[in-house]
């Protein structure tokens, strides 16, 4: 697009506005520091379009200028947004031997999830020595409100935070023993908060069962959850409750390999 640019229509300006903002972190990634004109040309905007989504990143901490030369960099503001990802990822790594120990003493299929829009997804699985034929979880998005990780996830969310949440997904029915009372869900995330782990009871699949404890960052925010899910035949409520402060501790293992101190 030149200098003679046209505005944006109302149906694409939105979306063409972050494609662009996008453009320009990847453009001060790649170059370490530029002059608007040089954003501009590199995006292909009028220098006052490029101003304004420099203006709006620098704002949001994204972006810094440099007053003596008039040149913008990357932002501290970008740790901020690497630092959720670099915690995911560590889950991953740090949690998988944690996993692999759990689902061998508890006999049972252990995933790690965490939140994706409106979702839980599962990033890992390990299969217990009992879990012959488990479904493989990993990738997949499931109701925060009928699952055991998403309750722990929506349990540590700020209040307003997860009425946003809830309000955009729904409580959408899967079982019979689906919650889909809002009134009876925040009773349960309050006694999620207080027991400290969270249990679900054929709410998403008929005969799947599972508990799940709360993993936490260095700074005590929780990230992620890890479960234990299997048939109702055998992790029935009295088992899942023997077996959540194994799976509570082994939360609090990888909290700990996390930086989290207590």
């Amino acid at each position: 697009m030149s200098n003679t640019e046209q505005p944006d229509s109302p149906s694409s300006g939105g979306v063409q506005s972050v494609d662009r903002a996008i453009s320009v972190l990847e453009i001060l990634a790649r170059k370490g520091e530029a002059r608007v004109t040089e954003v501009a040309a590199e995006i292909a905007v009028h220098k006052s379009t490029a101003f304004r989504l420099l203006t709006a990143l620098e704002e949001r901490g994204l972006v810094e200028q440099d007053s003596d030369r008039g040149k913008y960099r990357l932002g501290f503001g970008i740790l901020r947004l690497a630092g959720a990802v670099s915690a995911r990822m560590d889950v991953n790594r740090m949690g998988r031997p944690v996993c692999e120990r759990l689902a061998k003493e508890l006999g049972e299929t252990v995933n790690i999830a965490v939140v994706q829009a409106h979702y839980a997804v599962n990033v890992d699985q390990v299969q217990g020595p009992a879990a012959i034929s488990a479904h493989n979880w990993v990738g997949q998005l499931t109701p925060l409100h009928a699952t055991s990780s998403g309750k722990v996830l929506l349990a540590h969310l700020a209040a307003a935070a997860r009425e946003e949440l809830l309000s955009n997904a729904g409580l959408p029915r899967f079982t019979k023993a689906t919650i889909t009372s809002s009134t009876t869900l925040d009773r349960e995330l309050t006694v999620v908060r207080d027991r400290g782990y969270a249990m679900t009871l054929e709410e998403y699949e008929p005969g799947l069962n599972a508990v799940a404890a709360p993993i936490r960052t260095q700074h005590g925010g929780v990230v992620a959850a890890v479960s234990a899910s299997g048939p109702a035949y055998r992790l029935t409520a009295a088992r899942m409750a023997e077996v959540a402060p194994t799976l509570v501790a082994g939360a609090e293992e990888i909290s700990h390999f996390l930086g989290y101190l207590g």
